[in-house]
């Protein structure tokens, strides 16, 4: 059967994070979105593991299900990040990791001797000290059948490869036990085809997760797979990277995340990679070093032009929030009660919003809302967007129409709709 899979998510028990993140909540608005299968994400947090024993029953192999949930079919999948914040060679490393289990039994085991290395309690996204290769190897030892997943791998400040603190290399940060990763995370800020410009990490499965913060953001990115439910085909799926189970990754357009161009926020200084040499590195408003983005980073440590295509590579499609689409085409802000009716209108003609992004024809499309949102529908599906980079943890602004395009006409259609 054909699964949507969204890995990493937040609880309310994490930091800067909706207290709508609960159960309940997910599992509504993971309906709405297309997903089948989501992360519990925390589940180092005590209270959460908690609520997970209270409100979770077994479904199938390795997934859990609501136990008030009788029609939705949402399966929820142990999941959890953990900051790995480290001296490594005179220098601090801040990596986070993501990791799947396969039961409760697994993450209580996992979190017992973790609330050993830190405070688990105080945060859904744990804190340690430890080295990211020592969590690796304990996580294994306790669990073989986990997934450990560097996450958003380039992100400067808390990755793996980050400008701020991150490695050069898997191997360095990893060592030998670099074969025990089947998987990495892209990040908002990077896509497949930057990835695929690096030769090393050929071997390695692209994921895509929303590490959503709030239910809006689930399903921001995706994994799509052709395989039977359950924890441990999925798992195959990804290790084995077989294009005829792990189908495709949903997207971000790079450019709409918060660290994919160079610069400093607080002096309005946003720089593309030719921009950062030229400068040296430093801004020319403060003097200070500037905060490096992805798409630099990729450019140093990249082997391949731009547009190469690994031939075992998994396929991605990017796209755009269905709201963020509305909310352009009634020229609003996407949190408004205009928005939503326009959304839940969507959801309940066409099932679900990934459904409305990728799969309906246009024509059947036009018949439920007015044209310029269907148009731009259209654009986001064939990539015509004006997109102004993030940077320094600031999203990129996405533009479907241009400002003429607020015209006369589309104002028509609306009216008459």
């Amino acid at each position: 059967m054909k699964i949507t899979a969204d890995f990493h998510i937040h609880s309310k028990y994490s930091r800067a994070t909706s207290k709508n993140m609960d159960f309940e909540q997910i599992a509504v608005t993971a309906q709405e979105k297309g997903i089948k299968v989501v992360g519990t994400g925390d589940f180092t947090h005590p209270d959460w593991r908690k609520e997970m024993r209270e409100k979770l029953e077994p479904a199938e192999a390795g997934l859990y299900k609501l136990k008030s949930q009788t029609s939705n079919g949402i399966r929820f999948i142990i999941t959890g990040e953990i900051s790995n914040i480290y001296n490594r060679r005179g220098k601090t490393r801040r990596v986070h990791n993501l990791i799947l289990l396969p039961s409760f039994e697994a993450a209580e085991k996992i979190s017992s001797i973790l609330s050993w290395q830190g405070n688990i309690k105080s945060d859904g996204r744990p804190i340690l000290g430890m080295d990211a290769e020592d969590l690796l190897k304990l996580v294994l030892e306790l669990e073989p059948e986990a997934l450990f997943i560097p996450a958003h791998i380039w992100t400067p400040w808390f990755s793996v490869f980050g400008s701020m603190s991150g490695f050069d290399s898997l191997e360095e940060a990893f060592g030998e036990n670099v074969k025990h990763l089947a998987a990495l995370e892209t990040g908002l800020s990077s896509d497949p085809a930057m990835n695929w410009r690096l030769s090393a990490l050929d071997k390695f499965a692209l994921v895509s997760n929303s590490d959503a913060h709030s239910p809006d953001n689930l399903g921001r990115e995706l994994n799509i797979f052709e395989t039977d439910l359950n924890f441990f085909a999925l798992r195959k799926a990804i290790i084995e990277k077989d294009k005829s189970k792990f189908l495709f990754t949903v997207e971000f357009f790079p450019e709409e995340g918060k660290y994919h161009y160079d610069g400093h926020r607080l002096c309005g200084v946003r720089f593309s990679p030719e921009e950062t040499k030229k400068a040296k590195g430093i801004c020319p408003k403060c003097k200070r070093s500037l905060t490096v983005g992805v798409l630099s980073r990729v450019e140093q440590l990249a082997d391949r032009k731009a547009g190469f295509l690994p031939p075992q590579a998994i396929p991605f499609k990017s796209l755009v929030p269905l709201k963020e689409i509305i909310a352009e085409a009634l020229n609003v802000q996407s949190k408004t009660k205009g928005v939503e009716e326009v959304y839940q209108k969507l959801i309940k003609d066409f099932s679900n919003e990934l459904n409305v992004l990728l799969e309906e024809p246009l024509e059947k499309l036009n018949g439920s809302v007015f044209p310029k949102v269907v148009e731009g529908i259209k654009r986001v599906r064939e990539g015509k967007l004006i997109i102004n980079p993030g940077y320094d943890g600031e999203y990129g602004a996405v533009k479907i129409f241009q400002e003429g395009e607020k015209n006369l006409e589309f104002e028509k259609q609306k009216k008459l709709f």
